[in-house]
């Protein structure tokens, strides 16, 4: 078992020292899912995926790319990256059709991993879509936000699922 990577010797928080590291390209994909009730679904159905906040999927997009670009100021010792890139993709699916199945891949080349910023940009996009279309309903549920693959550092990862 390994050990936590944010506990110093005296078993105090402490920021990773990624000094002596070498920059590697690394990417990271994270999900996020929200089960929608009818009343949201029939709402995002057509072109316009639209309520009277506005285009639904689009404003998620952007607040999840903002969100990812911002980890660090929100998880305490994630480190500042410049991300390359950051996309986010959203689509309406799942077993029954009914859940926003939201994806964030960011990538970067640097000396610490992206996990946080794609798991930070699909959550706010999910949490977006949830703000968005509360006023139809408060049913929606977010069922999962995981990691789903990630590459460079000390090791890849790709979820078995």
């Amino acid at each position: 078992m390994g050990k936590l990577s944010h506990i110093d010797e005296n078993n105090r928080p402490s920021m990773v020292d990624v000094g002596d590291k070498t920059a590697t390209k690394r990417e990271a994909r994270a999900r996020s899912v929200v089960i929608l009730p009818p009343s949201v679904l029939a709402a995002l159905q057509g072109d316009e995926i639209s309520t009277r906040k506005g285009p639904v999927f689009a404003t998620a997009i952007i607040a999840g790319v903002m969100a990812a670009k911002k980890t660090h100021e929100l998880i305490p010792f994630c480190h500042p990256l410049g991300l390359e890139n950051c996309r986010i993709t959203i689509a309406i699916g799942g077993d029954a059709g009914n859940e926003a199945i939201i994806e964030c891949t960011c990538r970067v080349h640097h000396k610490t991993g992206v996990e946080m910023e794609a798991l930070t940009g699909a959550s706010v996009a999910a949490l977006t879509i949830y703000d968005m279309c509360k006023a139809l309903s408060h049913d929606m549920v977010i069922v999962e936000t995981r990691l789903l693959s990630k590459s460079g550092g000390k090791q890849d990862f790709q979820h078995a699922g």
